[in-house]
């Protein structure tokens, strides 16, 4: 993702693809695009107010239609069972889609991913941009890569 706005489109080209009982992991470093994805697939549902990030709160809830989305970031645990002792494993339901800021905080505690997104800048000292590499974790995950490829975008495995 070259920029910001290229990360919104991509969000809005993945959010309708995006179903029921869905755990979507954002990865990367501070800054690369994970909370600007989770406010572009938020706005692709058709969300209009605040997108905020929940690195303070650890979870932000939407509700869309008649699906919530939840949109954590684990960035501030210091220790997995965090997760846990949070009650944070209740919120990842089959009408839900689960939005996963920093998931390897909660390694071994935050259910699997359908998809996984990884952000991290660009290599080339040049280029400001940042790169997407986008994997299928599950059968529902590869559908909507799938569906992006279909679209005429280059996607991950």
């Amino acid at each position: 993702m070259p920029n910001p706005e290229a990360t919104m489109a991509l969000g809005n080209q993945l959010a309708p693809l995006l179903g029921s009982g869905m755990v979507i992991w954002l990865s990367g470093e501070l800054g690369s695009g994970k909370t600007t994805l989770a406010r572009a697939l938020l706005r692709g549902v058709g969300h209009l107010g605040p997108v905020k990030s929940p690195t303070y709160t650890l979870v932000e809830v939407y509700v869309v239609s008649s699906i919530y989305w939840y949109h954590f970031d684990f960035y501030r645990l210091s220790e997995p069972e965090e997760f846990d002792d949070a009650g944070l494993g209740e919120y990842f339901r089959d009408d839900a889609v689960c939005l996963v800021e920093w998931p390897e905080k909660a390694a071994g505690h935050v259910p699997p991913a359908d998809l996984c997104l990884v952000f991290r800048f660009a290599d080339n000292a040049a280029d400001s941009g940042r790169v997407l590499e986008l994997a299928a974790c599950t059968e529902a995950g590869q559908k909507c890569l799938n569906a992006l490829k279909n679209l005429g975008l280059d996607v991950g495995s």
